[in-house]
C-alpha cells in the first residue's frame, strides 16, 4: 500500500505504508514524523451518520472532570480530529497513539509467554486483579457518564506497565448527544464477549457491557481461561465459545456438562465473593440481563480482595487469594508440571569429569624396553655372583 496524505483539521499529514492494526471495517495507520498520533481509516466510504457521530464526539470531553494520577494515560482513545481526503471527503479520524511497548492489548495478559515478555517479573495474580479492578472502575465510570462501551473485548482495551487501562475504538461507543439529544447506538460486537441478545442483533446497553466485563474479569483472574470454553457433552460437533454462550453452558456454573480443555484453571482460584458474581453472570445472567452483576458490584468485590492477597514464600510471581489454604499455582505446577506465572526452570546438567588422558602411544614400548634392561642387568649380576662364589 502506497503512502497517502490525509488532512486532520485541514493540516496535511503523511501516513505510513503499513497499518498498525486492521480489521474488516477499518485500519489504523501511524503518522510519519508524529509518534503520538494515529489515523483510523474506514475501508468502505463511511456514510453521513458516521461522520455526524464523529463530529458530535469532538464536541464532548468524557471523563474530563475526573481527577487522574499524573502517571496515568488517557482512559479513552477519543477522536481528536476528522480525517479527510484532498477533496474534503470524510475518511476517518485521528486519535492519540497507544501501542507497544508503553501499552499492550489486554489479551497479552492471557498467556504466560506474553505476560513474561510484556510485564517481566510483574504480571502475577495481584497485578491481574489490579487490572481487573481498573477495568471494572472504568466500566462503572463510563456508565455513570451515560456511555456504553458496546464492542467490549480483550482486543479493544490496552494496558500500560502500571496496570492502567485505556479503551480503543471509541467510534463504536454508544451515547446520547448531550446537546441535541440524538442517540448514537452501537451495533458492533465481538462474539466471544457478546451476550445472547447482542448475537441476535440487539444494540449494546449497560447490561451487555456487564456481561463482557464479567468474562474479562474471569479471564484475568484465571490467567486467560474463557468461562465458556470447552465442549458440552451433548454436543455433536465442535462447539465454539459463541455457541456455548448462546446455549448458556459454562463450566463455571455447570462443570458436569462440559469437557474443558486440558490445563484449564479451576474456578476455585476466585475468592468466594468474586466466584459468586461469576456464577450469577454465567448462569442466570446469560439469558436474563437483569441478573447480571453490574460493574460497581465487581468493583466492590475486587476492591475487598486487594488488601487480602497472600504471597507464596516458595516461588516468585505466586500470589493468590486469602481464601486458599496453600498456593494454588505451586499445587498446580506440582500436579501438571506447568507453572502459570514463572518461566520454566532449566534442568540442571550434571558435570562430567573427563577420564585421565591415556599415555602417549610410544610410551608403552619405551616402558617395556626399560623393564627388559632391568631384568638383563639382574641376570648379569646373578651370574657374576655365581662365578665369584665358584672361584672362592
Amino acid at each position: 500500500m502506497s503512502r497517502r496524505v490525509v488532512h486532520l483539521d485541514g493540516k496535511p499529514v503523511v501516513l505510513a505504508e503499513a497499518p498498525l492494526k486492521g480489521g474488516g471495517q477499518a485500519a489504523v495507520f501511524p503518522v510519519e514524523g508524529d509518534h503520538r498520533t494515529v489515523v483510523k481509516l474506514y475501508r468502505d466510504p463511511p456514510g453521513p451518520d458516521q461522520e455526524r457521530r464523529l463530529a458530535r464526539m469532538l464536541t464532548m470531553s468524557p471523563l474530563a472532570a475526573r481527577p487522574t494520577n499524573c502517571f496515568q494515560p488517557p482512559e479513552l482513545a477519543w477522536p481528536t480530529a476528522l480525517a479527510r481526503g484532498s477533496g474534503g471527503e470524510f475518511l476517518g479520524y485521528g486519535m492519540h497513539r497507544f501501542g507497544e511497548p508503553e501499552h499492550v492489548q489486554l489479551v497479552g495478559l492471557f498467556t504466560r509467554a506474553q505476560r513474561l515478555r510484556l510485564f517481566p517479573d510483574r504480571a502475577d495474580w495481584r497485578f491481574l486483579l489490579g487490572v481487573a479492578w481498573n477495568l471494572a472502575f472504568m466500566t462503572a465510570r463510563m456508565h455513570y457518564d451515560n456511555l456504553v462501551i458496546g464492542d467490549f473485548s480483550s482486543s479493544n482495551v490496552v494496558v500500560d506497565t502500571n496496570g492502567f487501562v485505556t479503551f480503543l475504538d471509541c467510534d463504536s461507543i454508544a451515547f446520547t448527544d448531550p446537546a441535541t439529544g440524538e442517540p448514537f447506538p452501537c451495533l458492533m460486537h465481538t462474539t466471544d464477549y457478546s451476550a445472547p441478545e447482542r448475537q441476535t442483533g440487539a444494540p449494546a446497553n449497560r447490561s451487555s457491557d456487564d456481561f463482557a466485563l464479567a468474562v474479562l474479569v474471569y479471564q484475568l483472574l484465571t490467567a486467560g481461561n474463557h468461562p465458556f470454553g470447552g465442549v458440552p457433552h451433548e454436543s455433536t460437533s465442535e462447539s465454539t465459545v459463541k455457541d456455548n454462550i448462546a446455549a448458556s453452558v459454562s463450566y463455571v456454573v455447570r462443570p458436569e456438562l462440559v469437557t474443558v480443555p486440558r490445563g484449564t484453571v479451576d474456578p476455585s482460584v476466585l475468592p468466594p465473593d468474586l466466584l459468586t458474581l461469576a456464577r450469577a453472570a454465567f448462569g442466570p445472567g446469560v439469558r436474563a440481563p437483569a441478573a447480571r452483576p453490574p460493574a460497581d458490584a465487581w468493583l466492590r468485590a475486587l476492591d475487598g480482595e486487594r488488601t487480602r492477597i497472600r504471597v507464596c514464600p516458595a516461588r516468585p510471581l505466586h500470589t493468590y487469594g486469602s481464601h486458599l489454604p496453600s498456593c494454588p499455582w505451586c499445587d498446580r505446577a506440582a500436579l501438571t508440571g506447568h507453572d502459570v506465572f514463572n518461566a520454566p526452570r532449566p534442568v540442571p546438567v550434571p558435570a562430567v569429569v573427563p577420564p585421565p588422558p591415556p599415555p602417549p602411544q610410544d610410551a608403552l614400548p619405551a616402558r617395556r624396553f626399560g623393564l627388559l634392561k632391568v631384568a638383563l642387568l639382574l641376570i648379569v649380576l646373578v651370574l657374576i655372583v655365581v662365578v665369584v662364589a665358584g672361584v672362592v
